[in-house]
């Protein structure tokens, strides 16, 4: 079955870095971007390959990660649908860093270096946001360095669990990525990763089934993580 082409200017207008740009603007950049068909598990692209453009996720999910010299995996971002990846490559001129895999059937649209030079060169907003969005995410980056530094393990754990969904008593999310990700971007073993999920079960906090997390009491989870 043929799969059915979708218009990147209604993605990319419905984007933050985009949305002020008129539609003369957004058919310049769709025209430098192409459609990305990932299934669960292939690589997107590779540590050292050449980078020509970024990456936004129209559907499913992105991690970047790496390989240490042992063989152990660390996961620094998993990426979701309407956020992107790989801008600040971009900008350096230099071979990726990090390698991507897609964690689920994914979809995503590539947008050329060339095209989004072109259009900062003529939109100074565009440039505006888009270091914007670089210096959140940068942000993000010394947030978890000093998580590393400064909390415990279980500490991070109750911290990305109220960070998953706006935290209530009774309050049901799943999980955005298995438990052995999830621990590989807390710094944190799998292992110790759930050990410290059921003793917040055996506690009485939270309740598991799966990867789904039912908050039971918010308030403890709270005076957990401080």
């Amino acid at each position: 079955m043929a799969i059915q082409k979708i218009d990147p200017r209604e993605f990319l207008k419905r984007q933050p870095l985009f949305q002020d740009l008129g539609p003369e603007e957004l058919s310049a950049i769709a025209a430098g971007t192409v459609e990305v068909h990932a299934v669960r598990g292939q690589p997107i692209f590779q540590r050292g390959d050449i980078c020509h453009g970024f990456h936004t996720v129209v559907y499913g999910q992105v991690k970047l990660g790496f390989v240490s010299a042992q063989g152990n995996e660390k996961i620094v971002e998993i990426v979701g649908p309407g956020h992107s990846f790989g801008e600040a490559v971009m900008f350096m001129d230099r071979p990726y860093v990090l390698t991507a895999h897609a964690l689920a059937d994914s979809l995503l649209l590539h947008i050329s270096k060339k095209v989004m030079f072109d259009e900062i060169d003529r939109n100074p907003v565009l440039a505006r946001r888009m270091l914007s969005g670089m210096s959140r995410r940068l942000h993000g980056l010394i947030a978890d360095v000093e998580s590393y530094s400064l909390r415990s393990g279980s500490q991070r754990i109750v911290s990305y669990l109220l960070n998953e969904e706006p935290p209530a008593d009774g309050a049901r999310f799943t999980l955005s990525a298995s438990k052995k990700m999830i621990a590989s971007r807390l710094n944190l073993t799998p292992e110790y990763f759930s050990r410290v999920l059921h003793e917040l079960v055996a506690r009485g906090m939270i309740a598991l089934r799966g990867r789904e997390v039912t908050i039971l009491d918010l308030q403890r989870l709270r005076a957990f993580e401080s």
